[in-house]
């Protein structure tokens, strides 16, 4: 379903992700989520990178649930921050969902706004 691509032509993961990941299987597009909390809508953790992070991790969990997977058919996350700065709180955060050798790979970009000034939004394709 999932195979680790990895080549020492192309510089090393310098973090909880793979060069690339090859994947056969039904492919399920996790809309980005940010840190809403799903039964009252309100954003959690307004102003702190941690909170809003394991909010956005626990909102993808539930869909990875409902989908009938988990965290490691995750092939391919794409993270928007507001402000670079917060990336190393992120990605403790983010390290904390994923096995370092199989993780998916990724992407993190640095955006001017997010959806109601959160300030961290994750989307992910899992198989």
């Amino acid at each position: 379903m999932k195979k680790i691509i990895r080549t020492e032509n192309a510089p090393a993961p310098v973090g909880p992700y793979n060069q690339a990941i090859a994947a056969t299987g039904e492919l399920i597009f996790i809309a980005g989520q940010i840190p809403l909390h799903p039964q009252t809508g309100e954003i959690v953790g307004v102003g702190d990178i941690a909170q809003q992070t394991k909010q956005v991790m626990n909102n993808i969990e539930a869909i990875l649930t409902a989908a009938g997977v988990r965290w490691e058919n995750v092939v391919k996350t794409t993270v928007f921050l507001t402000d670079l700065q917060n990336f190393a709180t992120m990605n403790q955060i983010y390290a904390q969902y994923f096995d370092e050798k199989t993780a998916p790979a990724r992407a993190c970009v640095e955006v001017s706004r997010l959806p109601k000034d959160v300030l961290v939004e994750i989307e992910c394709i899992a198989i």
